[in-house]
């Protein structure tokens, strides 16, 4: 990184062979986010700058969001950002390209523990940050991530689905044990 910056405290990262476990969405994929905001539970957590914007634009600004300013490799706008203007608290952090830092996971610890509406901008890349959301999620939370070229995946948060995202995040190479102690259990 330039300017003397350090690179990001690196828990797990998404091996090679496992890419293709994570191309499988982990829930209904919606097109409509007027349509899909009655269903959605509480808290809301959206990842991806695309979901994000078509949530608020649906009127259903996300407790949590989770935003790097790219979609599928290219740089938004500035017109095509969502907008973070009525967040109450904004976290800035680091991720590397298929790996969690544990920036990321201890921001969406945060954002999901606090009251207050909280928006994670990362620089650099949150594609898997859908996974530990699952696993700090409560019971009855709505997580909704970007299916690139299909529309937003909407996962019911439940015992099942955060077994899931263990399982997936169990997969990756590092620090299991860590990661349990960053996340917390649930």
């Amino acid at each position: 990184m330039a300017g003397g910056e350090s690179e990001p405290d690196v828990v797990l990262t998404l091996p090679d062979d496992l890419r293709g476990a994570f191309k499988d969405p982990l829930g209904p994929i919606h097109t409509d986010a007027n349509r899909l905001s009655p269903d959605l539970g509480e808290p809301v957590i959206a990842v991806g700058d695309v979901v994000t914007r078509h949530l608020t634009r649906a009127g259903v600004r996300p407790d949590l969001a989770v935003l790097d300013w790219v979609t599928e490799r290219e740089a938004l706008a500035e017109t095509e950002r969502p907008d973070i203007a009525g967040y109450d608290e904004r976290i800035d952090v680091t991720n590397p390209a298929a790996g969690l830092s544990e920036e990321l996971l201890r921001a969406l610890r945060t954002g999901v523990e606090r009251s207050e509406k909280t928006v994670v901008v990362v620089d650099g890349e949150e594609d898997l940050a859908t996974l530990p959301a699952l696993v700090v999620a409560p019971n009855g939370a709505s997580v909704v991530y970007g299916q690139p070229g299909e529309g937003m995946v909407h996962v019911p948060v439940d015992t099942e689905a955060r077994t899931r995202a263990r399982e997936l995040l169990s997969r990756m190479d590092g620090d299991d044990e860590r990661l349990r102690d960053i996340l917390g259990s649930r």
